[in-house]
């Protein structure tokens, strides 16, 4: 018989350390200062920053990584970081549904992550798999890690900002390659249908991973006492229900699911402009939406405002666990790994319509099979950028 994971595992358990003050202090203030900033616009903009920061918490006291869990399970047969992935696209499709066949929750009209299946899909997907392992980090890892006081991750995210940022400058080359309208799933069987349809095969696949799994030390993290639940870690299955009912809300407050790595696509060109380039020279940039989300404030945009909220929650996280330590000592090969992971991750999730969030989960539960592709892409770019990673002297 094949053994039993163990979803409640976080990370192996660590020593208590003492909450860092003022690196938690600066966190709570930055926080309540971006939530009076972003009140100025209505009510809806600080329940999504308060969203982030609840986002931010969770992925790093569970230590919710999706480039870490694809590594073991290539690497080591450790299923348990995947099949929690498999429990929040679950969920995710369970509380999803009901909403996106409704059309609206609360006075809000709501759509899904829909986008069309082609090969920019493909190609962006599995150079993302290549960045996130030279990284360390997807576009949610990026985020909460560098967040977190990992000086590595904040260069992995400046890298990502360029890379993203350049592909928008190709983006229309990218889009007249073969591709095929948005299929959602739930207009094409209906939505009870399509629920079940999906819920199935996600079963099947944990049934699958279970199979192949190889027996692991059962390394628990429970939450005893009030301390566990401010300092973490968190069990890695409180954290797919924790993003799980955290992209729901943000579904229901924004209209649209939870995203990552448009930020990085806005940040990126909000850098260029301030080096001298011209939005006007870009066909994607001069025109509609994006044009006058550029022209805005950055925490006018909900992505980026709901990013920095995750990172300011991953450093109060980090904070409470005594665990907020930035070093600026890294070896040159991991940090030319970092940059180039960094633009292969941008890069990727633009052509491909998104990142492991983006595009992937909420994809995924908002029943586009554009989310399929993306992970039936990115695994094999993981496989590559795994072996790429012994290049540069990273571990496994």
């Amino acid at each position: 018989m094949p053994p039993a994971l163990d979803l409640t595992l976080a990370t192996a358990p660590l020593p208590r350390r003492a909450i860092q003050r003022w690196p938690l202090v600066v966190g709570l203030l930055a926080a309540a200062l971006g939530a009076l900033r972003v009140a100025q616009d209505g009510w809806r903009p600080p329940l999504l920053w308060l969203v982030g920061i609840a986002l931010g918490l969770a992925l790093y006291h569970a230590s919710f990584g999706f480039a870490s869990g694809y590594r073991r399970m290539f690497v080591e047969r450790d299923m348990r970081g995947v099949q929690a992935q498999l429990l929040q696209l679950a969920l995710t499709t369970l509380l999803f549904a009901p909403v996106l066949a409704g059309g609206s929750v609360f006075g809000q009209d709501v759509g899904g992550a829909w986008a069309p299946v082609g090969v920019s899909v493909v190609v962006g997907a599995f150079l993302f798999g290549i960045g996130m392992q030279l990284a360390g980090g997807c576009g949610s890892g990026t985020l909460y890690t560098a967040g977190g006081g990992n000086l590595r991750m904040l260069m992995v995210l400046g890298a990502a900002c360029a890379g993203s940022f350049w592909a928008s400058l190709h983006l229309g080359w990218w889009q007249r390659l073969p591709s095929h309208d948005a299929v959602v799933l739930g207009d094409a069987l209906g939505w009870p249908l399509a629920t079940a349809v999906q819920l199935a095969v996600l079963g099947l696949l944990a049934w699958l991973l279970r199979r192949l799994a190889r027996p692991t030390p059962a390394a628990r993290s429970r939450v005893r006492d009030w301390r566990s639940v401010l300092a973490g870690p968190w069990p890695i299955i409180a954290g797919a229900i924790l993003l799980a009912l955290g992209n729901l809300a943000t579904l229901a407050i924004a209209g649209h699911p939870w995203s990552i790595t448009w930020a990085f696509t806005l940040w990126g060109a909000k850098g260029a402009t301030l080096l001298g380039w011209q939005p006007a020279s870009s066909a994607f940039w001069q025109d509609g939406w994006p044009r006058e989300v550029l022209a805005g404030g950055v925490l006018a945009d909900t992505t980026s405002m709901m990013d920095l909220a995750l990172m300011l929650g991953a450093l109060c996280a980090a904070s409470l666990a005594g665990r907020f330590a930035p070093t600026a000592r890294m070896p040159w090969r991991s940090v030319a790994a970092a940059l180039l992971g960094g633009l292969a991750i941008g890069y990727g999730a633009r052509i491909a319509y998104g990142c492991n969030i983006g595009a992937f989960v909420s994809g995924v539960a908002s029943g586009s099979l554009h989310g399929w592709l993306w992970i039936a892409a990115a695994l094999p770019g993981t496989w590559l950028g795994i072996r790429l990673r012994r290049r540069f002297g990273l571990a496994d």
